[in-house]
């Protein structure tokens, strides 16, 4: 599902990160042709010890690391200096050259459209906790548009970074401190793969406050069960997982339906017909509605993306019955970002910036409390 999945996001890439290219104009081959790496994979070094995550250059943002990019606010806000939690947070893909599998981490081109993510997305969290924003050699963008082995071996290449990162990230946070998962596209298919993996069904699991796996499929009868954490169904619920795909109406997900309708889950089981998680973010509620008046700020971003202002009651936001999100039919300005099928998955986070903001101080509340 990974490869085949991120072709629904393939134009993500191509229209923010290339110049807004024409993504109607592209056929899968042509797209393929252009982006899918032609060499053969080859691991040019091994994946590092999670010892090579102690310094500070392998990381976007930790709290070691002054003025790093998770520390910016829109006016009127403030990051803490006193954070409650520890957060991680897996940016996404950021490295468009089909030339190689996997982003050399001095790619300086990739290393900053990664920093502009971290710095839109993960600034939300920088009220109620210390961020912790690796740098990974990330699956080229490429490697989404094709079903070879290669781009199975890349993402696999790409995941054993953030697993290091990940084991640095718990030896050094604060131990008595509650933990915060974050991630966006493919960073929140690895994260999926994260709490699978290394935190359902250890001590881990009793420290994470929230997970958002956001811009990512969860089907709730095959998938939510592996990750080790129940699906939030309600706001302030803590030691949950929170996940949306918007988009506007009328909406067109065949793209990502009939994809998400052909996989199949870790387990075998196929995922046809299931539904998928959708908690509400202007409510925290799962499955339910709210008029734009619940939205308490939308980031409207300036043209180059360094930037942008906070307009709150900006976008209504409802769950549909598959599990997408829905925020009506005149949503802001925000660019010519906006993929085919009107999916708003490029603005995922900065749609609802300041809800979200607000979700993870009410679920680490609830979590310290209980």
């Amino acid at each position: 599902m990974a490869r085949r999945f991120l072709w629904v996001v393939a134009g993500l890439v191509v229209l923010v990160l290339a110049g807004a290219l024409a993504y109607r104009l592209f056929q899968a081959e042509l797209m393929e042709a252009y982006f899918v790496p032609t060499a053969k994979f080859e691991e040019t070094a091994a994946p590092p010890a999670p010892s090579a995550y102690a310094d500070r250059a392998m990381w976007i943002a930790r709290p070691d690391i002054p003025g790093n990019a998770a520390l910016w606010v829109p006016e009127g806000f403030t990051a803490t200096d006193a954070p409650q939690a520890s957060v991680f947070f897996i940016h996404p893909t950021s490295f468009l050259d089909g030339s190689r599998w996997n982003a050399p981490l001095d790619d300086k081109d990739s290393q900053d459209r990664a920093a502009l993510f971290v710095r839109s997305q993960a600034s939300a969290f920088n009220d109620v906790g210390a961020i912790w924003a690796p740098k990974y050699r990330q699956a080229t963008f490429g490697a989404f548009l094709t079903t070879k082995e290669d781009a199975e071996r890349a993402l696999d290449f790409a995941y054993r970074d953030v697993v290091a990162a990940f084991d640095q990230f718990v030896k050094e946070a604060p131990a008595d401190r509650p933990i915060i998962l974050a991630a966006h596209s493919q960073g929140s298919l690895h994260l999926t793969r994260l709490l699978a993996e290394r935190i359902a069904g250890t001590p881990l699991a009793d420290r994470i406050a929230a997970a958002y796996v956001i811009g990512w499929p969860v089907s709730l009868t095959t998938d939510i069960q592996a990750l080790g954490l129940p699906a939030c169904e309600s706001a302030g619920q803590p030691g949950c997982v929170v996940s949306w795909q918007s988009f506007g109406e009328p909406a067109d997900p065949k793209m990502v339906t009939d994809v998400y309708d052909a996989s199949v889950a870790p387990d075998g089981r196929s995922r046809a017909g299931t539904p998928m998680l959708c908690v509400n973010p202007l409510t925290g509620n799962a499955g339910d509605s709210a008029e734009a008046s619940a939205d308490l700020g939308t980031l409207i971003p300036n043209a180059d993306l360094t930037g942008a202002e906070l307009r709150p009651g900006a976008v209504p936001a409802r769950c549909d019955v598959r599990g997408f999100l829905l925020i009506g039919e005149n949503p802001p300005e925000l660019g010519p970002y906006v993929l085919p099928g009107n999916n708003y998955h490029v603005f995922d986070y900065a749609l609802f910036w300041a809800n979200i903001r607000a979700d993870a101080a009410a679920r680490l509340a609830a979590f310290v409390a209980r």
